[in-house]
């Protein structure tokens, strides 16, 4: 059984973590913010020191997107500076540190599978951030682990969004004469229970360093959305449209799916699940 400090523990991903990790009997430290400030240098310390968790997962992060253009100082406060003060402390204390980050810190040029080794190029200001949490996390602290993550839902929405893809497109079947989704933005869906068992997996096997874990295969947010419906037998009439029907001043990639080739390259590894069967196992657990 090990001490492992969450946190993040009330949002999407972090409700997940604390359950998985709980159901396989170790102790969990809940932290959110009301109990931590990572941008706070002495929060992270008063709180974590004297706990020493074995393991930490930092699942906090300023991840509305768009707020991230207008609030540059508090994107980089949260998922740079608060990864590094959670580094320093994980290294003080000997603890292993695992910081989630996103598939967002890749360009889209490519047009295949992004490898753990290629050149990240991030468009934005929240990919730039995580990014710099990404370089914090693995320099300053020895035993660190970097999970990047692609397009994640949960049966928790987000805190920051108050929905997930899923949520939404379940809130908008039942409120709009019809639903439009892009067909030209790639990803690989991929909901938080699998993150998090294959997660305590990556932690059991002392592998370090920094891994890609999202679901296998590839598809648009309107394939996405197509399958939520087919599995949800919505009638509302579903639409494919175009990323410049919709006018954001955030660049993003058009193409930004992962390969988990560390991960998988572990001997015994269970592989993560096609993301087609995983989000059909989801709806049916949590929407039927």
């Amino acid at each position: 059984m090990m001490r492992i400090a969450i946190i993040g523990a009330d949002g999407q991903l972090g409700t997940d973590l604390c359950e998985t990790f709980a159901l396989a009997g170790h102790e969990i430290l809940r932290m959110t913010i009301a109990d931590m400030r990572i941008d706070e240098v002495d929060s992270v310390n008063n709180v974590l020191r004297p706990l020493k968790p074995e393991v930490i997962l930092n699942a906090a992060a300023f991840h509305n997107v768009p707020k991230c253009e207008q609030e540059v100082a508090t994107a980089f406060a949260v998922n740079a500076e608060g990864a590094l003060n959670v580094a320093r402390v994980a290294e003080e204390i000997g603890a292993t540190n695992v910081y989630y980050s996103t598939d967002y810190v890749f360009d889209g040029k490519k047009l295949n599978p992004y490898l753990e080794n290629d050149l990240p190029n991030p468009l934005n200001v929240y990919s730039m951030s995580k990014l710099a949490g990404e370089y914090l996390t693995l320099n300053y602290s020895s035993k660190s682990i970097v999970i990047r993550i692609s397009g994640i839902y949960g049966k928790v929405p987000s805190i920051m969004k108050g929905n997930n893809f899923v949520s939404m497109m379940v809130k908008l079947a039942s409120e709009k004469p019809e639903v439009r989704v892009v067909t030209d933005e790639i990803l690989t869906p991929t909901p938080t229970f699998e993150i998090a068992e294959k997660s305590m997996l990556l932690v059991r096997s002392g592998n370090l360093g920094l891994f890609h874990l999202s679901s296998e295969g590839e598809c648009s947010w309107f394939e996405f959305a197509q399958v939520i419906f087919e599995t949800l037998k919505f009638k509302t009439p579903l639409l494919p449209t175009s990323v410049k029907e919709f006018a954001s001043p955030v660049k993003r990639p058009f193409y930004s799916v992962m390969e988990n080739a560390r991960y998988n390259a572990i001997p015994g590894m269970p592989k993560m699940a096609h993301w087609k069967d995983a989000l059909v196992k989801f709806l049916r657990e949590n929407y039927m």
